[in-house]
């Protein structure tokens, strides 16, 4: 923590390459949330770089009261929102029913022996979570990609653990329906 605290003070006081480097380390985790939530090319530029402008201006307010990337998670995923709402985008909750469940979900082993097929299963997978909800597509990579913990994303998305638990298991059976509606079995 005290890393980040004077990473900040370096920022706040102008120093440029200090912030170029603080863009560099958390770009990854912008454009995962970015890239998961809006589906405009063009839009998704322009959006991470409104995020880091509006964490640039608002560093100062940061109070260290959670860790830095969660804090800017948060500003991220709210900037996705906002968009979206300013496009009507639906989210999970205007799609989904009352007491959807899970059986279980997709392994995700990779044989080194079939690279190819693995490609192709890979390719499919990313193509089916591009079309899941926002909120779901957010979760899936915050918590894959990223590995970030249920209570981490639940303080970015602004959600409870427990609905953090619940749509990262919608998701997953999301996927996995549609997946096997598509491929057989021994396709995946």
């Amino acid at each position: 923590m005290a890393d980040s605290h004077l990473e900040i003070e370096q920022i706040l006081a102008g120093d440029h390459k200090a912030f170029e480097a603080f863009v560099k380390r958390y770009q990854r985790l912008v454009s995962h949330i970015v890239f998961r939530m809006i589906r405009n090319d063009e839009d998704r530029r322009d959006i991470c770089q409104d995020v880091f402008i509006k964490i640039h201006r608002s560093l100062s307010s940061f109070r260290h009261e959670s860790k830095l990337s969660t804090w800017i998670g948060r500003v991220a995923y709210n900037r996705c929102l906002n968009y979206l709402e300013k496009k009507k985008v639906p989210l999970y909750e205007d799609l989904c029913n009352e007491g959807e469940t899970v059986d279980s979900v997709i392994g995700s082993a990779v044989r080194p022996d079939e690279y190819a097929e693995d490609q192709d299963r890979s390719a499919r997978l990313r193509h089916e979570i591009a079309g899941l909800p926002a909120q779901f597509r957010t979760i899936v990579t915050l918590y894959h990609l990223d590995e970030m913990t249920y209570l981490e994303i639940g303080d970015i998305m602004k959600l409870p653990e427990g609905t953090v638990k619940s749509y990262l298991f919608r998701a997953r059976q999301l996927l996995k329906e549609r997946l096997l509606a598509k491929y057989q079995p021994e396709e995946l």
